[in-house]
């Protein structure tokens, strides 16, 4: 029996759109990344997808989900969504649009409405963890929901590790 997470406004978010997910605590590290997550769930790390907070250069935050092993060709990612730049935001800037703990970040439910970019082939896989609103907790869903939910742009900007 897996110990009840309590609400976050990424999985009231999910029930009210009525997304079923299965639930994922583990025992979170600091800078640990999407590493410790997989090997806490016993789960590939190309399967945990993470959250990033980015900004355009106007200073526009924005939404990238990303496969936990690459990283985001930022010059890629500007070119395909028709900007100059796009960089990661500052952990407190990200706080704010997002209204999430950095290590905690869920597309779902966040404080701000951004637009939201997911790398094309996340959509390959046939389950993904998410970060749930909270660190150390992730959520299990198909990726079909994000697009249900988030209505994302594919983009194609992964640099593998």
């Amino acid at each position: 029996m897996s110990k009840h997470v309590s609400e976050t406004p990424a999985t009231q978010f999910l029930r009210k759109h009525g997304v079923v997910f299965s639930e994922h605590p583990y025992e979170y590290e600091e800078h640990g990344g999407t590493e410790v997550s997989a090997r806490e769930l016993g789960v590939d790390e190309h399967h945990v997808v993470k959250t990033l907070i980015m900004q355009d250069e106007a200073a526009k935050p924005l939404v990238i989900l990303m496969h936990g092993d690459c990283k985001v060709s930022t010059k890629n990612l500007a070119r395909q969504i028709g900007h100059k730049s796009v960089e990661p935001c500052k952990p407190e800037v990200a706080m704010r649009h997002s209204g999430y703990q950095v290590g905690g970040t869920s597309p779902f439910g966040t404080r701000k409405a951004m637009p939201v970019y997911v790398e094309l082939s996340i959509f390959e896989l046939d389950k993904i963890y998410i970060n749930g609103g909270r660190r150390g907790y992730l959520v299990g869903i198909a990726p079909e929901v994000l697009r249900h939910v988030l209505n994302p742009v594919p983009v194609s900007c992964a640099l593998r590790d």
